[in-house]
């Protein structure tokens, strides 16, 4: 214990030594600096490291130093001088970084009527690239860069080469909806072990169905008939889709192209070429042939024959907003003493198979 005593009596002379040529700034700086130190280290007390906030590295670099490089080196601190030297720089940094920021921070950006009308070019004429869009915004009196109308292109992800020429099977269908009926066949068996199979025809822009017979050996017929219904309602067809079933024979082809009507094969295992054909398949006997027995060919055209107009009638569609093919929306109702009040009356089709839901008179 004297000799740990002694030694502490020695080295607070020395250090009582050093103090002696310090200015009185210095050493209020050194004892403002030991005090937050102190404050830190109650903070963290029992944690496993001590962690200076962002405030404390901020105050002790501004405390710090503008003392003598020597004063700080004989200082008792908690971190390294070069660390409180690294934390000045980085505040000066920052400093700077907020107040001498460039007056123009470069080009401005695009107008967005500009860039919306490019979008709109794009989209209206898939086979131009970036260089005959810019051409065409020069004849409209809008200046903009090629390189502008490249980087709008990239930045929405579209391709700004004119490789989108292609027309593809999607964009086909989209502009030729109005004039596109698509056809397919539908297998299905009795109780009596036949085979039954259904032809049917939807279109593609109305979404309408029409099931043309339940036999394979009238086909033709089936194609004749076709043709005289839709000069009928006067709709005006110009492609057939179906796929490459045997059961379609060449007279069936030659019937329509007599009506001036072109008949387009889908790809071979190819099912999304005729998807929306495929999808009301799906949707047949889904609803319709998986939950009734079909005793024979007569009862099968009468469960056709009711599925048909609840399609075309009554059942809503996504892809027209929930309207059905012979029916539009109705009006929403806005009177909330007629919603308290709802009155819906069920109607059922083929003894309950179908539901139909309507407003009560």
């Amino acid at each position: 214990m004297l000799l740990r005593l002694a030694y502490l009596t020695v080295t607070n002379a020395f250090a009582a030594l050093w103090l002696l040529p310090m200015s009185d700034r210095d050493k209020d700086a050194e004892i403002l600096a030991l005090r937050h130190q102190i404050t830190v280290l109650e903070r963290e007390l029992g944690a496993d490291r001590v962690k200076f906030a962002s405030e404390d590295r901020t105050f002790l670099a501004a405390l710090l130093v503008p003392l003598p490089r020597r004063v700080l080196r004989g200082l008792r601190l908690l971190v390294q001088p070069d660390t409180v030297l690294r934390w000045h720089r980085d505040l000066i940094k920052r400093r700077r970084a907020r107040t001498c920021r460039p007056k123009r921070p470069g080009r401005p950006p695009t107008v967005r009527s500009i860039r919306i009308l490019i979008l709109r070019l794009v989209r209206e004429n898939p086979s131009w690239g970036y260089r005959r869009v810019h051409g065409e915004l020069a004849t409209l009196g809008i200046k903009v860069a090629a390189s502008t109308v490249w980087e709008i292109l990239k930045t929405e992800g579209i391709h700004p080469a004119p490789d989108r020429s292609a027309t593809t099977w999607t964009d086909f269908l989209h502009s030729q909806a109005d004039a596109l009926l698509a056809c397919d066949f539908i297998e299905t068996i009795t109780l009596t072990g036949r085979s039954q199979y259904i032809l049917a025809v939807i279109e593609h822009v109305t979404r309408r169905i029409r099931i043309l017979g339940t036999t394979a050996q009238w086909v033709s017929q089936a194609a004749r008939n076709l043709v005289m219904d839709l000069e009928d309602v006067g709709t005006t067809v110009k492609y057939v889709i179906r796929d490459r079933d045997s059961k379609f024979p060449a007279l069936f082809d030659q019937i329509l192209a007599a009506a001036g009507v072109q008949v387009v094969l889908t790809g071979v295992r190819m099912p999304r070429m005729n998807a929306i054909m495929e999808r009301w398949v799906q949707t047949c006997r889904h609803e319709l042939l998986d939950r009734t027995l079909v005793w024979n060919e007569r009862h099968l055209r009468h469960a056709l024959r009711q599925f048909e107009q609840h399609h075309n009638t009554h059942r809503p569609h996504q892809a027209m907003n929930q309207a059905a093919p012979l029916r539009a929306v109705p009006e929403p109702i806005t009177d909330l003493r007629r919603i308290s009040r709802l009155d819906i009356r069920r109607r059922d089709r083929l003894s309950g198979v179908i539901h139909e839901y309507r407003n009560a008179a």
